[in-house]
């Protein structure tokens, strides 16, 4: 099978059989590329045309028989029936013409065929000088092969050969098409494109290669896909190693070290002559002369970075062959010749995970690795040297802070891990510091698995055990505990007494000062409390970030919170912007989910609908990739409040529906907001009875916690337009006063101003009027845009509906407006509609092209374009496949398109 060489065996076979008398062809290329089997195709068609065919293979074994290669071509001629003169012309080795005109006298074409010219002896090298010198006006092909490797001969006598070759023909490695040609017809199923561009790689394109790695894959039984690809290296063959082993050894001893050492310290970047000969302990001028020998042979070559093999497999196939003992010490003499050179760690560590168990010096090296690793943001990498460490015999208090620092980085990748870590540290650890904080960060993933009774147990142990001898650390586990016992219906009651009696002065001149400034911030919030506290509190807790490096916790989530409830979003958003950007070299994907979280928050309270829906979105992809579940709601709520002001009410619902949200809720205080954004979600639906109760229980969920007021949220206000809606106008009417008698008492004209808007609504008339005017003034100078909207168009309608259409027109505008730069399209819609009713006629949106699509159905079809299926695309915007193809159907309408084939020209246009 020569896939690939078609071209190459038609123009050499065409020189056979149809080139003018005395044609001498020579076949060059690289080890491996197919030389011989293209010879021996070419000699087959030219027996079977009835050519005399003489062939003989060269040998660096055989090299120092004189006329070893000519034996070769005329052996089995020498017992046909000739005549003596005939025989006497053949047997004169000196005389290769007069061999070569008595095998052509009967009229006959000769073609001779010699493979691996470059290890041919030197007598045969020089008859076959003579013979292509007088070569002309016999009918005689000489076709020849030639590898990259320095001749076992005299190199002169090659050198004098070559220039006699008239033809030439170069082979160069196979491509992606040729190679997926061959791997189909090897292994029997169409290959997957990263699969043979791995391949080609991993291989080089050299047919023998490829041959002998295609042909394993398949006794592994393995499918030709991008898993496959990705790991190559299993699937190379024993034989090529040996084969490899061979080559080598003619090469000399020297090379076979260098080989050696080079292929199991190959990496990236490829080891320096001088790393080798530390590591193969011979002199640096031996490993240089090997590695100039080894390039000269095809299997390395050489870069500006250093030398490498020409391709994976050859390094993997050498390595393969050296014992694992012998693995593992060059790659200790590696490590320590890198580490004495001050070599950076991304370098030494390769070699360090593969040294021997049980060197002292490694376990140091590993550990200030994992640390650099860390530091750097490459939790891969410290992992790896993580693990690696504690397969030693450590020391507890080593082994504690190792799977402390395990724990933490496998934060980053999977959850249930870096417990199980996390609290084999925990057992270890003895120093109160160090329990505190392997509490603490236990606590926080069982938290975020949802597991609070643990999580709980853990923080209310660890806190008793140490109060005697730690009271600081003891103090500081007691905030984290305080604040989750808050974040549960079923534990708030008994946090209270302690928040209550906490006083700033217990932490005074110490780290806890910032956490303890952040719960108080939370206190200062609680039943009414005092706004001016709780910014200041807010902002001395959040004075080293929102994840400062010696005290990450959730409890940084309170002040993020405080800063809402007392108008100042605005600050909060900045400060969670801040600690994103200082991290963004770094940090694990819960730090990112917490991160996300906090500022989608932000940009709720602000009316930043489609940045709040992008960073829930971010946040709940991120802890599902860690393996978080149920307490993602509080971003997934977020997100859905973000697809309910876009109008996407189908999206949301599944969104919930996915989540598990859509029956009983969690005793997570993050459901109080998940109930109430429900609750927004059947209202918009027509289901206000259901709406209502939902907005109910948000209210009974947030006073088991003492946060009953609407600064944090206003339940009361959606709740009473519910009532109204369902013409229950007494219960809508106390609970909207209530809630105006808390906002005006807790004194922030935002919370006033959206209370205000539900009293309007709710009272109707110029009455409700002047409340609606009011709420709107209220809210023109606070951060809330979206209430801002809210507001404006609410109020626009009821001057309408009062009879002052011409009145109501400029603060409908308005409202669209500021809707429209918040991404509320369900209030623009609003705004829009009573615009019309007021007589405003504006210039109607375009029914087709670009313009007519809607957000969702152009969000839809963006991705159709890019290729993805319609179960793709529900997949990833959470939404059934229904409203997928309702959407692409509505698009391909607008556009004038019959199906995807013209999605991609018509987006562009």
């Amino acid at each position: 099978m020569l896939i690939g060489r078609q071209r190459e065996l038609a123009t050499l076979g065409e020189l056979t059989r149809h080139a003018a008398p005395g044609t001498a062809v020579i076949v060059r290329g690289g080890s491996g590329v197919g030389k011989s089997a293209l010879l021996r195709r070419v000699l087959r068609r030219a027996r079977a045309e009835g050519h005399l065919v003489l062939c003989a293979t060269a040998d660096s074994l055989d090299t120092p028989a004189d006329f070893g290669v000519v034996h070769q071509l005329l052996e089995h001629v020498a017992d046909e029936q000739l005549d003596e003169t005939v025989q006497a012309a053949i047997a004169d080795f000196r005389a290769p013409y007069r061999a070569a005109a008595a095998l052509t006298g009967a009229g006959r074409r000769v073609v001779l065929g010699i493979d691996d010219l470059q290890w041919a002896d030197t007598a045969s090298v020089t008859w076959l000088s003579r013979l292509l010198r007088r070569l002309d006006g016999l009918p005689i092909t000489v076709v020849t092969t030639m590898g990259p490797e320095v001749p076992s001969g005299d190199e002169h006598s090659i050198g004098t050969l070559l220039p006699l070759f008239r033809h030439r023909i170069w082979l160069t490695p196979l491509g992606d098409p040729e190679v997926g040609q061959l791997a189909e017809a090897v292994l029997g199923a169409e290959p997957e494109p990263d699969f043979v561009t791995a391949c080609r790689a991993a291989t080089g394109g050299i047919p023998a290669l490829l041959h002998a790695l295609l042909r394993s894959i398949r006794t592994h039984g393995a499918a030709p896909d991008a898993d496959t690809g990705a790991d190559l290296a299993r699937y190379v063959p024993a034989e090529v190693g040996r084969t490899l082993q061979a080559r080598l050894r003619a090469c000399g001893p020297d090379a076979v070290a260098t080989a050696e050492v080079a292929a199991v310290l190959a990496g990236s970047p490829a080891p320096t002559a001088d790393l080798i000969a530390c590591a193969a302990d011979v002199p640096q001028p031996v490993v240089e002369d090997s590695l100039h020998t080894l390039t000269a042979t095809g299997l390395m070559v050489r870069s500006e970075g250093g030398t490498a093999f020409s391709c994976p497999v050859l390094s993997v196939a050498i390595a393969n062959e050296v014992l694992p003992s012998r693995r593992q010490e060059l790659h200790a003499r590696a490590a320590r010749y890198l580490i004495d050179q001050g070599a950076p760690w991304d370098s030494v560590v390769p070699h360090l995970l593969n040294a021997p168990l049980g060197q002292e010096w490694a376990i140091d090296a590993l550990l200030r690795a994992a640390d650099e690793a860390m530091a750097r943001g490459d939790r891969t990498a410290a992992l790896g040297c993580l693990r690696r460490a504690l397969r030693e015999p450590l020391p507890d208090p080593v082994r504690a802070q190792a799977l402390a620092s395990l724990g933490e980085a496998e934060l980053a990748r999977c959850l249930p891990s870096a417990v199980h870590s996390l609290r084999r540290s925990l057992d270890l650890a003895t120093a109160p510091g160090e329990q505190a904080a392997a509490a603490r960060s236990l606590s926080a993933a069982l938290f975020t698995l949802d597991r609070y009774p643990e999580g709980l147990d853990v923080l209310e142990h660890v806190s008793e055990r140490i109060r005697a001898v730690g009271r600081v650390d003891a103090l500081r586990l007691e905030i984290d505990l305080v604040y989750a016992r808050l974040s549960r219906t079923s534990t708030a009651a008994s946090a209270m007494p302690r928040l209550m009696a906490m006083d700033l002065a217990e932490a005074e001149g110490t780290l806890v000062q910032r956490p303890l400034a952040a719960l108080l911030s939370l206190r200062s919030v609680m039943d009414g409390g005092n706004p001016a506290d709780a910014v200041a509190y807010a902002e001395q807790a959040m004075s080293g970030g929102l994840c400062p490096a010696d005290d990450e916790s959730f409890v940084y989530t309170a002040p993020v919170l405080a800063l809402a409830a007392a108008g100042r979003s605005d600050l909060a958003l900045a400060h969670v912007d801040a600690t994103m950007d200082a991290g963004r070299a770094g940090g694990s994907a819960l730090r990112s989910a917490y991160l996300s979280t906090l500022r989608a928050g932000a940009n709720y309270r602000v009316g930043n609908v489609a940045g709040c829906e992008a960073d829930a979105r971010a946040a709940v992809e991120s802890l599902r990739g860690v393996g978080a579940g149920p307490t993602t709601c509080h971003s997934v709520a977020m997100w859905t409040d973000a697809l309910v002001k876009q109008g996407r009410t189908e999206e949301a619902e599944q969104l919930l529906a996915d989540h598990g949200l859509m029956g009983r809720l969690s005793p997570h205080w993050a459901n109080d907001f998940t109930a109430l954004v429900r609750g927004r979600l059947r209202m918009v639906q027509g289901r206000a009875r259901e709406g209502l109760a939902d907005f109910l229980h948000a209210g009974a969920r947030a006073r088991t916690r003492r946060m009953a007021g609407p600064a944090v949220l206003p339940w009361r206000s959606e709740a009473a337009l519910a009532h109204a809606c369902l013409g229950e106008h007494a219960e809508a009417r106390a609970l909207v006063e209530e809630e105006l008698t808390l906002a005006q008492a807790w004194g922030i004209p935002e919370v006033t101003g959206v209370a205000l808007r539900a009293r309007g609504l709710i009272t109707g008339g110029s009455a409700g009027a002047d409340m609606l005017r009011e709420s709107v003034r209220l809210l023109e100078s606070s951060t809330a845009r979206f209430s801002y909207a809210q507001a404006l168009a609410d109020y626009g309608a009821l001057v309408r509906r009062n009879g002052l259409p011409s009145a109501a027109r400029s603060v409908l505008q308005q409202a669209a407006s500021i809707a429209k730069q918040c991404g509320a399209i369900a209030v623009e819609g609003f705004a829009q509609e009573e615009l019309r009713a007021a007589g405003y006629r504006a210039e109607s949106r375009a029914s087709h092209g670009l313009e007519a699509l809607t957000r969702s159905e152009r969000r839809v079809a963006d991705l159709a374009a890019e290729g993805m299926t319609n179960k793709e695309i529900a997949a990833k915007l959470f939404v059934g496949l229904r409203t997928v193809e309702v959407h692409l159907s509505n698009a391909y309408h607008k556009l004038g398109i019959s199906g995807r084939a013209g999605l991609v020209e018509a987006l562009a246009s």
